[in-house]
């Protein structure tokens, strides 16, 4: 009899390389012109939040595309960026925070497992905490459904990645 073949549906983010983007965004806040003593400051709350805090909502929009340019230079989504909306801060200055998505919720799991389940293969995905494991007898399926999912990723808010593919 065939062994079972399987995988693990997973979002999560590498938190060194996401201190080291806050970081190069910290050190570009300190030698801009445009943004040079704005008193402007990125911070990283607890690997769950991200505070960006500056004077005026456009200077907030510049360190926005320079937080989002790092994270992709650093091979992370920008996916994992949850903004909420802008609030005013003390001494007249504006502040956005970003929630970190990590973990898959059971909506979206249950949206990926009908996605798996509408594609017809012969695999079984079944729901395990914050991820999702997919099993087949054929491997060649299972390549089929992250095929599948990672054509149709721009539907879920999340962003995928495949991991213990035996």
């Amino acid at each position: 009899m065939a062994k079972d073949s399987s995988f693990d549906i997973v979002s999560e983010f590498d938190k060194q390389e996401l201190v080291n983007a806050i970081d190069q965004v910290n050190r570009d806040l300190s030698t801009r012109f445009d943004l040079k003593n704005s008193n402007s400051k990125v911070e990283l709350d607890a690997d769950k939040t991200i505070t960006v805090t500056t004077s005026d909502e456009m200077k907030l929009k510049n360190i926005d595309d320079i937080l989002q340019s790092k994270l992709i230079k650093r091979g992370l989504s920008i996916k994992i960026l949850d903004a909420q909306p802008v609030e005013n801060a003390l001494g007249g200055n504006v502040r956005k925070v970003y929630n970190l998505r990590k973990g898959l919720t059971q909506e979206l799991a249950k949206k990926i497992v009908a996605e798996i389940k509408a594609s017809k293969l012969k695999v079984q995905a079944s729901i395990q905490g914050e991820q999702v494991r997919v099993t087949g007898k054929s491997r060649d399926d299972l390549q089929a459904v992250i095929k599948m999912l990672r054509e149709k990723e721009d539907k879920f808010d999340y962003p995928l990645q495949f991991t213990n593919y035996r």
